[in-house]
């Protein structure tokens, strides 16, 4: 931690080191659709393993703690709908997308200390199958990996899994709340730490005294157990999760080691930060501060105020309104094409939009007229979190405001262009967050787990004693 303080802050509290993620998906463009199109814009190979193994070498260096991989297991196919993804297909709006997991472990080989945080949905594998991927990749990455546990969204996706819709919303969160119990018992309580011998003499690999069934019976799934895989280094991947509802909330005041929340301006998502804070701590007797909020930021890097905005205009040019609007309708369900071009949608019928909109005129002052052409080019660039323009320094000071404003603990760094936004990040703003003692010079532990880096923690390769997973573990006598 480190010793220099923020302006205003009493002597004796120090500032909080930051961590910092990228943010990918397995796709071109991701929160900026279109931008593909630009002449600098690289992020179109992402089907070759060197383009993700070059990212994972590069962030590497410069220390970023993790890689944060998002997924969607369908197309955004509500504007211009229902069931049309065209307009998601031709921007390449998050579209085509590969698996995320499969690229893991190349990059993991290439590197000795990134973690790697891979989006998962709940509801539509088995969690005896997803345990033993989960357990495989967190081997083979030498435990750097974390699990962002989402429920899934998109009806599109549900379609093609055998459903004829998603479960409705919080029924997806029951669904996942015994899904994790049932990954727990397999990752802790199926495996004694010491049930692996390899003993040559005895001729005794692993001792079956040591290995044991689950015998989970609930209502959404029935796992006799034991666990295929033999305990990964860190037992159960890093927990991260997304939610804001209700049931999210809960969900991630129980479970979640890193929440990733989005909002155009730290007071859209402080709120949220202490009521999950204060939920970890009162109603399943967490600590708080173990709790780590991301903040989804796309940095816009320019040596001059002028050079940035410039920058800025020049990407949005770029943007496919369309994409933006598709991507708008998978997050939301709102199919902005219904609404006439020039109509001001702060007095539309739809209080999602309304309060959407309400959010980014306060975060976005100046804008005279919210229409859905405007909103599409606040989409274009950076999705629907926070897009800052400037120096390298009105970066970091904004980064820091974040902090004092919302409690985050660190970023999800989108990316405008690939590689170049994270190039930017790299040369001009992390020389200015470790003059500010906001960024760390090393990783915490070198070779370490992906818990061990994120928490700073030396030998926490497992669970923290208060997290659920924990009260599973079976351990050496």
């Amino acid at each position: 931690m480190a010793s220099t303080q923020n302006s205003g802050d009493s002597p004796t509290t120090p500032k909080k080191q930051l961590i910092i993620n990228a943010f990918v998906e397995s796709c071109s463009g991701h929160q900026s659709p279109g931008l593909w199109q630009h002449p600098d814009d690289k992020s179109w190979q992402f089907n070759s393993i060197n383009h993700w193994v070059k990212l994972a070498q590069t962030l590497e260096a410069a220390k970023f703690h993790g890689i944060f991989i998002a997924d969607v297991l369908g197309s955004y196919d509500v504007y211009k709908g229902p069931r049309n993804p065209a307009p998601a297909i031709v921007s390449g709006a998050q579209w085509p997308v590969n698996e995320p997991l499969a690229t893991v472990p190349a990059m993991a080989a290439a590197t000795r200390n990134i973690g790697f945080g891979v989006t998962v949905a709940t509801t539509y594998e088995q969690p005896y199958h997803l345990a033993r991927r989960l357990s495989t990749v967190d081997h083979l990455t030498g435990g750097r990996l974390g699990w962002n546990i989402v429920t899934g969204y998109l009806d599109s996706a549900a379609r093609n899994l055998g459903h004829t819709a998603q479960p409705s919303h919080d029924e997806r969160y029951a669904i996942a709340e015994e899904y994790v119990d049932v990954t727990y018992k397999l990752w802790q309580s199926s495996w004694r730490d010491d049930a692996v011998k390899l003993d040559r003499q005895k001729g005794v690999y692993t001792d079956p005294s040591l290995v044991r069934e689950i015998n989970h019976e609930g209502k959404y799934y029935t796992v006799p157990g034991p666990h295929i895989c033999q305990p990964s280094p860190q037992r159960t991947p890093v927990i991260m999760q997304a939610g804001t509802s209700k049931a999210g909330k809960s969900f991630a005041a129980k479970h979640a080691e890193a929440i990733f929340v989005a909002g155009h301006s730290p007071a859209v998502v402080a709120k949220n930060v202490a009521e999950i804070r204060q939920s970890a701590r009162d109603e399943f007797g967490r600590d708080p501060n173990s709790v780590k909020f991301l903040a989804l930021l796309c940095p816009v890097i320019g040596a001059t105020q002028e050079e940035a905005e410039a920058k800025y205009k020049e990407y949005v040019s770029y943007g496919s309104e369309d994409g933006a609007l598709a991507l708008f309708g998978g997050w939301t369900g709102i199919d902005l094409a219904t609404y006439a071009d020039d109509e001001e949608l702060r007095h539309v019928e739809s209080n999602a939009i309304r309060s959407a909109v309400e959010a980014w005129s306060k975060s976005v002052p100046g804008i005279a007229k919210w229409t859905k052409h405007t909103v599409a080019n606040h989409i274009k660039v950076g999705g629907l979190g926070a897009t800052v323009v400037g120096t390298p320094e009105k970066v970091a000071d904004e980064m820091e405001r974040w902090v004092r404003e919302a409690d985050v603990d660190g970023f999800n760094l989108a990316y405008a262009l690939f590689p170049g936004s994270f190039e930017d990040v790299i040369e001009h703003l992390l020389p200015v967050l470790r003059k500010r003692g906001l960024f760390w010079d090393d990783y915490a532990v070198d070779g370490g787990t992906y818990r061990e880096n994120l928490a700073g923690q030396p030998g926490q390769a497992y669970p923290r004693p208060d997290h659920p997973a924990a009260k599973y573990h079976w351990k050496k006598e």
